[in-house]
């Protein structure tokens, strides 16, 4: 490994850097795995934090513990994170969403099979959710950690800053300070854009939403299978 000038960074800095971030590269590398999640469901808006919040959190959690971990161990976790089960975690975790969304709808639709109408099916549907939501929250976190942990040059920049510390809670201060930066924005882009699209579509065309769901799940575990063999690369 080449050995690199120290790089100082405080919570503010770490903070801009974080937002940076998410007003670009962030969301182009997410759209493909959260807004294909975002695409299935149709609650809109508020709905949409259900979604948001646990992946969100999962990277917030990936980025403190880069920043803990650099300001303990050092340089070190630059090797660390370049290794292939990241892409295993990323990967594995996509999949799991995707068969958690393919069970969701298969218990709602055997459930609904017999509603009259639209209105009646979306009330159905909210009820079988419940019942069906147990393993989403769990991917989605450790969806948002795959995608925290993959290499990037602004992070890079936050994990030599935190290893510079010497100090796991200087670390963990600089990797939630870029965490939050790299969340808020990218989660009011889905929650008020993807989401949003996503139920417009949806009501819209309500003939289709089988089918639409149907294919985001499909996409979703080709992305997933695809992302854990290292045939693409977030």
């Amino acid at each position: 490994m080449t050995p690199l000038d120290p790089v100082t960074l405080s919570f503010g800095a770490a903070l801009l850097l974080g937002l940076v971030f998410g007003s670009g590269p962030c969301n182009i590398a997410c759209l493909p795995y959260l807004g294909l999640v975002l695409m299935t469901g149709s609650e809109g808006i508020r709905g949409a934090w259900r979604t948001l919040l646990p992946f969100s959190l999962g990277r917030m959690s990936g980025y403190a513990l880069l920043g803990s971990g650099a300001g303990a161990l050092g340089l070190l976790v630059q090797d660390w994170i370049a290794g292939p089960w990241v892409r295993w975690l990323l990967g594995g975790a996509t999949i799991l969403v995707a068969l958690s969304l393919f069970r969701r709808q298969h218990r709602a639709a055997r459930v609904c099979q017999h509603a009259a109408s639209p209105d009646r099916v979306s009330v159905v549907f909210s009820r079988t959710v419940d019942s069906s939501r147990a393993w989403l929250p769990g991917g989605l976190f450790l969806m948002g950690a795959g995608m925290a942990f993959n290499p990037c040059a602004p992070l890079n920049t936050v994990v030599l800053a935190a290893a510079t510390t010497a100090s796991a809670t200087a670390g963990l201060s600089l990797g939630l300070g870029f965490g939050l930066g790299a969340v808020l924005l990218p989660s009011f882009v889905f929650a008020l854009g993807v989401a949003h699209f996503g139920s417009q579509v949806q009501q819209h065309l309500w003939q289709w939403r089988r089918t639409l769901e149907n294919a985001s799940v499909g996409v979703l575990l080709l992305i997933g299978t695809g992302t854990a063999l290292g045939w693409i690369t977030p």
